[in-house]
């Protein structure tokens, strides 16, 4: 019992918060889908709002973060111009300057909602109400006599979620958002990304004492593990701390304004900016200690490394014992093992001293390394059962939707016993047991006019949409000329498992697709 309070507790406290976390990713997937389709008559659906909305973020957060210069629209329009001549190739060659115009100010109104905040409902177990999240990207303000966009805080947080962080520091990217916050003043919010930065210095610290342990029961692998390291953060490093160094000047000034009383009748805020200054001036000791020993890690690297060329220099043979050891069995033969190398043809043996540097570091020979293991890389062309399932259903709606067409395209007007009949020729008994053949009637009623071209141009219901995907342009251009309309009958036609059976697998209303 104790067990299942806990997991509903959990799951009712916790929903709130992980809702309003998730708010920021639904502003991209709301302009993500279809926002050309509808847009003049489809000519630029093959732009991917996808890749320009985070292209447009992009380039406000080099504007706004790294320039620190907020963005007026003729600065946004020219790179936007110039991104979808490259990317998308929309020139002044294929289109007229007046449709590239509305269409830059097209994608910057929808990006930014015209001016409102993206909303999505949704329910709050605690309260046990409806609420609603609201998130913006973009904002705007008026300066002087000009208006100038900048991102949001929101906006900054989403682009660095989806952000690759391998080969970037996550500690820069996250002293962005904090920079971002801290001028808008949301020092509570500073304060968790704080606490992410503090987490990201840790697990750096971690890092670099695992490659510590490497090191030390394998010098070779250590060795690389060193470089990589020392390689990846010595470039963040220099970038980390001069965004630390503007955090800290940003949250004194902030101290500065509270020391004099303009912010003194807010106590919750005098806390959170007291409490924002002693964590970053603990985070700045964290990551100085960092950059401490990971200076202290390559000389600790050098010593192993020269400890290691020692050894192996080291004797590994004891002469003298073996000497005792032969005088003990009294057996003399064991010297020729010795005095025959020295009488053999005169031969010059040379070690080269540079060769020494390089037995420690030298790479195992490929015939001793034993197995290789193979690098698995994702298979690109993997797809889920639902993906499967979707070109399954999409394959046989193509079909059934070509064979009705294939029959208005002779006869005038075709009824359901009829085209039931055709489809019983054509696949056998096996058609009615297709659980796809129901949901093609049940989508195919769900209008009563359909036309051929229309589907092409701008597919409106699932079923249109199954059918110009599973259907070949080829096709769909071979009956572009073709429109029906459905009118609906009262008799009900019955599906039989096979000719000689009496048992109904289904009835279904007659339909009588009539030519237009």
């Amino acid at each position: 019992m104790a067990s299942k309070y806990t997991l509903t507790d959990d799951i009712i406290k916790n929903h709130t918060e992980r809702i309003l976390n998730l708010r920021k990713f639904y502003p991209f997937f709301t302009l993500a889908e279809g926002t050309f389709s509808q847009y003049k008559e489809g000519i630029f659906r093959f732009l991917d709002m996808g890749y320009i909305t985070l292209a447009v973020l992009r380039y406000f957060i080099n504007e706004n973060s790294f320039n620190d210069s907020p963005v007026t629209y003729a600065g946004y329009s020219e790179f936007c111009r110039e991104m979808l001549s490259r990317d998308f190739d929309v020139t002044r060659d294929k289109f007229e300057k007046d449709e590239i115009d509305e269409l830059i100010r097209y994608i910057f109104d929808k990006i930014r909602n015209y001016g409102k905040a993206f909303e999505f409902d949704f329910y709050d177990p605690a309260e046990r109400k409806q609420k609603v999240a609201r998130v913006r990207l973009i904002d705007s303000t008026v300066r002087e006599t000009e208006v100038v966009y900048t991102i949001t805080e929101d906006g900054i947080e989403f682009y660095l979620t989806t952000k690759e962080v391998r080969d970037e520091s996550r500690i820069n990217m996250d002293q962005l958002l904090l920079e971002k916050l801290i001028k808008s003043e949301n020092f509570r919010g500073s304060i968790d990304v704080i606490e992410r930065i503090n987490i990201e210095v840790k697990a750096l610290e971690k890092y670099r004492e695992e490659v510590v342990e490497l090191l030390l029961s394998d010098v070779h692998e250590g060795a690389k593990a060193v470089d990589e390291y020392v390689e990846r953060t010595s470039v963040w490093f220099a970038e980390e701390r001069k965004s630390f160094a503007r955090n800290r000047e940003l949250v004194d000034k902030a101290v500065a304004r509270l020391t004099f009383g303009s912010e003194s009748n807010d106590s919750k805020t005098a806390r959170d900016i007291t409490r924002l200054q002693t964590m970053l001036k603990q985070t700045i000791e964290n990551h100085s200690n960092l950059i401490a020993s990971t200076a202290e890690l390559s000389r600790f690297s050098d010593e192993m490394i020269r400890r290691s060329r020692v050894r192996s220099l080291r004797a590994s043979f004891d002469y003298e014992s073996a000497l005792n050891r032969m005088v003990t069995e009294d057996c003399p033969q064991g010297l020729a093992e010795f005095a025959l190398p020295l009488l053999l043809p005169k031969r010059h043996k040379s070690m080269a001293i540079s060769t020494i540097d390089n037995i420690v570091l030298q790479k195992t020979a490929e015939s001793l390394k034993g197995e290789v293991r193979k690098e698995l890389k994702a298979d690109l062309t993997f797809k889920y059962d639902d993906e499967l399932l979707n070109e399954s259903v999409s394959m046989n709606f193509a079909k059934l939707f070509k064979e009705l067409l294939g029959r208005l395209r002779r006869w005038d007007k075709v009824t359901l016993r009829e085209f039931g009949a055709i489809l019983e020729v054509k696949f056998g008994m096996d058609v009615y047991k297709n659980r796809d053949y129901y949901a093609f009637l049940t989508h195919l009623a769900g209008k009563s006019l359909y036309s051929v071209k229309e589907i092409t141009e701008n597919a409106e219901t699932f079923l249109e949409e199954m059918v110009a995907s599973g259907m070949t342009e080829d096709e769909l251009e071979e009956f572009e000329d073709i429109s029906f309309k459905i009118e609906f009958g009262s008799d009900l036609v019955q599906m039989k498992a096979d000719s000689g059976s009496t048992d109904d697998i289904a009835e279904i209303t007659d339909m009588t697709f009539v030519k237009l």
